[in-house]
């Protein structure tokens, strides 16, 4: 066996026909299956197994589109469960971007924040107020609720709104960090909390505790998107965007000079870096995914009020980045997506198997004991079990290798520049 996987793992066309095998038999095991969600789980599966393949970069981008956008749609169309499925990968992809966003923050510049859900609540009211009628109570000008087709302008919107907001939650807290750091950062995310649920007075801007009721719709080339697997789309978009920006930012200038703030501010200072620009622009980007995702979130839910933002959530999304791996990007992805899989999906599979058991006499498992009422229970054991034997979560943060051979051509070539410039000069 151990003969077999070393072949394997040296062999990089076998690793391709087993990788294409095993979509094709996952593939077929969801579109002929009626309801499985373990064939959705190992479809899901294979972006996994393809980030570990020997293949390029292109080739492996290239790939995983053609999986998220055309077999995982197409499979799961043939059943009734089609809409949930799309409904799962929706939230994933929102999750998953909004811990890419607190990522910047918490992983690369090292500032704990614990009130991270206050921006996607930022976005979502934005544009729920102007998507409903809510906005004719203190706008003197124009008519609303807007129409679908402001959605697409909202996405900006959002997400300038939450990057204000989150430059202003970073003046107050530049000169505080660690366990304070923590603290201002949840009390601001439970004033934004506190604020909108009662904002009914004197001019009523978010109706209180009664919520935005009623949002419109996106629309797009006159059709509106009201249906889970049309959010789909929507949120892949913003997704793959999301990602590049976040890959493009870290291994840039300023993400360089977040890791430096992370590791040593005071070194950081010394050897030039502004600290205030540097932990401004990291609440800042990172909040604006957020807000993003908040806009989708209210177009999607057609609902929003004060309850969707608790604390928990912001709990959420950083067990999510801790879960992952502080500081990679392939780690929070892959956290993000085992956390909401597990929330929405696994548990509540689970408890409804464990209570038809119960139905038909083969068990008795007292109501309590359900696992989508142990749900925080659960998520404490595994961040317990990671804590102690994967302190750095799944796919830990890998600093980028450099070829001395290549970096030293480089810079000879460099100094030979600089001479033939202070030649013609002379």
């Amino acid at each position: 066996m151990r003969k077999l996987l070393s072949i394997i793992s040296e062999n990089k066309l076998a690793q391709i026909l087993l990788f294409v095998v095993y979509v094709i038999v996952t593939s077929l095991s969801l579109y002929l299956a009626q309801k499985s969600v373990i064939a959705f789980l190992l479809l899901l599966f294979s972006l996994l197994i393809l980030y570990f393949l020997k293949l390029g970069n292109k080739t492996k981008w290239i790939t995983g589109l053609v999986i998220l956008g055309v077999l995982l749609p197409f499979s799961a169309s043939h059943g009734p469960s089609y809409q949930s499925y799309m409904e799962v990968a929706t939230l994933v992809g929102i999750y998953v971007a909004m811990a890419l966003g607190l990522n910047i923050v918490v992983g690369f510049a090292g500032l704990l924040d614990l009130g991270f859900v206050a921006f996607f609540a930022v976005g979502a009211y934005t544009y729920g107020i102007f998507a409903t009628a809510q906005a004719s109570n203190f706008m003197p000008f124009g008519h609303y609720p807007l129409s679908g087709e402001s959605f697409w302008i909202f996405i900006l919107l959002g997400c300038f709104a939450a990057a204000l907001f989150g430059i202003l939650l970073g003046i107050p807290v530049l000169r505080v960090k660690g366990d304070y750091l923590a603290i201002v950062t949840l009390g601001f995310g439970e004033i934004i909390r506190i604020v909108f649920n009662n904002l009914d007075k004197p001019v009523n801007i978010t109706n209180g505790s009664m919520g935005l009721a009623s949002i419109a719709p996106p629309r797009i080339f006159g059709i509106d998107l009201i249906y889970p697997n049309q959010f789909y789309y929507v949120v892949l978009a913003i997704f793959l965007i999301v990602i590049y920006t976040v890959n493009k930012l870290e291994h840039s200038k300023i993400g360089r000079a977040w890791k430096a703030v992370r590791e040593n501010e005071i070194a950081a200072q010394a050897m030039g870096i502004p600290l205030v620009k540097t932990k401004l622009t990291a609440f800042a980007i990172g909040a604006s995914f957020s807000g993003m995702m908040g806009v989708v979130f209210a177009a999607k839910q057609t609902f929003v009020d004060a309850t969707s933002f608790t604390l928990l959530e912001s709990i959420t999304i950083l067990v999510m980045v801790l879960l992952g791996g502080m500081g990679s990007i392939p780690g929070v992805i892959l956290g993000a997506a085992v956390v909401t899989i597990l929330n929405l999906q696994v548990l509540t599979e689970l408890s409804n198997w464990l209570n038809q058991l119960s139905l038909n006499g083969v068990i008795t498992i007292p109501d309590a004991l359900s696992p989508a009422k142990m749900q925080r229970f659960i998520f404490g054991a595994l961040l317990i079990l990671f804590a102690l034997y994967r302190p750095k979560g799944l796919m830990p943060a890998k600093n980028q290798k450099y070829d001395a051979v290549k970096l030293k051509k480089r810079v000879e070539s460099g100094k030979e520049v600089v001479a033939i410039r202070e030649e013609k000069n002379a």
